[in-house]
């Protein structure tokens, strides 16, 4: 025997939100009260007409023929109100959707809390229109950011081109002229590379098949290639972490290391301490990366993983805002989990937990 596709089976599973019939008991009572009324006087009809056969079968067929037109005009108007009703209001709100207004929404047809079908339906399509709302916002608040942030380092890149063309630059300045240019580009670049990185992974499906590897090794590689920005800055940076085996896509946690590492580095002042430590409990691991830089306060944290969002504008040009959401965005496709904890002015840690 064949087992039936477990798709098809869950296709097949009823609605536990389903608590009502699609017709009500009492709309039942009333058509069989209908019914039973027709039939007695049907009964009332033959009794009376019993003898006379001619006129009997004359009466019944008449009779016949206007219960069934009385049935059936009773039935549509049930269908048209009962079931019709919602039905309409569900395909006018439909069309509203596809001419691009997300913010209606359905009322309810129960008023006593249980669902039936159509219920449920309601319930899914207003849900599907807040989706659709939210999505909306976050793709015309993500293109108005992108306009702006990358209108910035275009407009310092033609102001300073246009004043060394002109020649109203210094002489003593126009190196310093030029470094801004190259430090506007780097800055374009890597916001265009973090946008692209960013749209790959929301919309990709298919990921390359995972692969065993050392992830302390790893993190290893990924800390020393930072060694310069960390010593520039007489960083103390300290590396503990387990040779511990993992099976992932090492590409994309190699991303969510670069990039706290990086702004470890970038929000950690002069002198200060980092620390990239991990640990393996409860058959996960624990990947921890402290800084004693700035720290944030606790808006800052709630919003930290949202595009282009920056909370220290005194940085805002060393990043664009979306290192963190890469980051988010992969932990989320890896299926692990990540947390921060960080005080205003004494630092911060992003602790990263991944399974084994």
């Amino acid at each position: 025997m064949t087992k039936r596709p477990k798709a098809k089976q869950k296709e097949n599973q009823r609605d536990t939100r389903v608590t009502a019939p699609l017709i009500s008991w009492k709309a039942i009572l009333i058509i069989f009260g209908i019914m039973y009324f027709l039939v007695v006087a049907q009964a009332f009809i033959v009794a009376a007409f019993l003898d006379e056969i001619p006129v009997l079968a004359s009466i019944l067929g008449n009779y016949l023929l206007c219960t069934c037109v009385l049935l059936a005009v009773l039935f549509g108007l049930f269908w048209r109100y009962a079931i019709g009703k919602p039905l309409r209001k569900i395909a006018g709100a439909a069309r509203k959707v596809a001419g691009g207004d997300f913010s209606i929404q359905i009322p309810p047809t129960q008023k006593k809390g249980r669902k039936n079908e159509i219920d449920v339906l309601i319930e899914d399509f207003n849900t599907m229109t807040r989706e659709l709302a939210s999505n909306e916002m976050l793709k015309s608040d993500f293109i108005a950011n992108v306009s702006h942030e990358i209108k910035a380092p275009l407009s310092i890149i033609q102001s300073y081109t246009k004043a060394l063309k002109d020649g109203i630059a210094p002489p003593e300045q126009q190196e310093q002229y030029m470094d801004t240019i190259i430090t506007a580009t780097e800055n374009l670049n890597s916001m265009i590379t973090n946008i692209l990185k960013l749209n790959k992974l929301e919309n990709q499906q298919i990921f390359p098949a995972p692969e065993t590897y050392q992830l302390g090794e790893q993190l290893r590689r990924c800390a020393l290639s930072y060694m310069e920005q960390w010593q520039a800055k007489e960083i103390a940076f300290e590396i503990d972490v387990e040779d511990v085996a993992v099976c992932y896509d090492a590409s994309l946690l190699e991303l969510v290391w670069n990039n706290l590492l990086s702004n470890a580095i970038k929000f950690t002042e002069t002198g200060g301490r980092i620390s990239l430590t991990s640990q393996t409990r409860d058959n996960a691991v624990f990947v921890t990366i402290k800084d004693t830089g700035c720290g944030m306060d606790r808006e800052t944290q709630a919003r930290i993983f949202e595009k282009f969002y920056q909370g220290d504008t005194s940085r805002a040009s060393e990043g664009n805002g979306l290192g963190l959401a890469l980051v988010k965005k992969v932990i989320e496709i890896v299926g692990g989990e990540i947390t921060v904890e960080s005080t205003l002015g004494q630092g911060t840690a992003f602790t990263v937990k991944i399974n084994l």
